[in-house]
């Protein structure tokens, strides 16, 4: 597996404020772009524009590691802008085309917070590149819950609590789409260990459709998930390709507790420690003459299998 240059690891995450923090203003509905300051929709046209500092250099990751920290996130297109809209996050300001607004004003005028209204020249500037997509929001990130916290919820299924447990994935882009397959398979957690990538860098939230703002996040270690599982009369599957694995086809569905699925990167695949430490291990049945399925695939497949 190609690993993204700009992989961020969640231990390398900096805590602390961005240096820019926008205060929100009153809302006013406004039918369309007027060229001109109204409520809270404003008009910029210099790239440099103080207000705008949550947008720079977002290809940088560590410019992007410094000034985002553990405090917000950034949501890039139209579906996933409108699905964090549709969330209970704090929308710090958004930042949008002429063209956009036409289109997008509606679905925003009631969010309390700067809209920002510039041509593609001055977005591109401050972004760093061309934002075909034509919108872009910041908003403060969620807090990750504990393995209780989890627990403590009723199970999406209505049956057991099912955690999908990350070791070491650390591109974004399959980050991004275990988090949609998470959300579309009612998983009750996305755990990921201190080797996995930021789960709320731009790549994974745009590759979720914004559905990682909606999936509790865990920060934990595979042993201290399996513990968890096993004090609760649950079981931990470990997924890989070994040939000595069960099908998971074969398993019923049983009457046990919690379920965690256990995954690793592409490529190395889960430690042996993670291996021997889980219940089972199991695979995916697929034709001899294919290797493996790529990991977001394969918690796809895992997700509906044990729906």
């Amino acid at each position: 597996m190609d690993v993204a240059d700009d992989v961020v690891p969640l231990e390398s995450v900096v805590h602390g404020p961005s240096p820019f923090v926008v205060s929100h203003t009153d809302q006013t509905n406004v039918s369309g772009h007027t060229g001109r300051v109204s409520g809270n929709i404003f008009d910029i046209s210099d790239p440099l524009d103080p207000r705008l500092a949550d947008y720079r250099h977002l290809r940088d990751a560590d410019i992007r590691r410094s000034v985002e920290g553990d405090e917000f996130l950034i949501a890039e297109g139209v579906a996933v802008v409108q699905r964090l809209a549709a969330s209970s996050l704090e929308i710090r300001s958004v930042l949008l085309t002429p063209k956009r607004w036409e289109s997008m004003g509606a679905s925003l005028s009631h969010l309390n917070c700067p809209i920002y209204v510039a041509e593609p020249e001055i977005v591109a500037g401050t972004a760093g590149f061309n934002l075909h997509r034509g919108v872009i929001a910041s908003a403060r990130r969620p807090r990750p819950l504990s393995l209780d916290a989890v627990f403590d919820r009723p199970p999406l299924n209505g049956t057991r609590h099912r955690l999908a447990v990350l070791e070491g994935v650390n591109d974004h882009e399959n980050l991004g789409a275990i988090a949609r397959a998470a959300r579309a398979f009612g998983i009750d957690a996305l755990v990921l260990n201190s080797t996995c990538a930021d789960p709320y860098y731009r790549r994974a939230v745009r590759v979720s459709m914004g559905e990682i703002l909606f999936l509790p996040v865990v920060r934990a270690e595979v042993h201290e998930v399996v513990d968890a599982c096993a004090v609760r009369g649950g079981q931990s599957w470990a997924l890989t390709p070994r040939s000595d694995a069960e099908d998971i086809m074969s398993i019923g569905s049983g009457s046990f507790g919690p379920l965690a699925l256990l995954f690793g990167a592409e490529g190395p695949g889960l430690s042996d420690a993670s291996l021997q430490a889980a219940t089972r291990c199991v695979r995916i049945p697929i034709v001899s003459d294919v290797d493996s399925l790529n990991v977001g695939h394969a918690t796809a497949v895992a997700f509906a299998i044990t729906a």
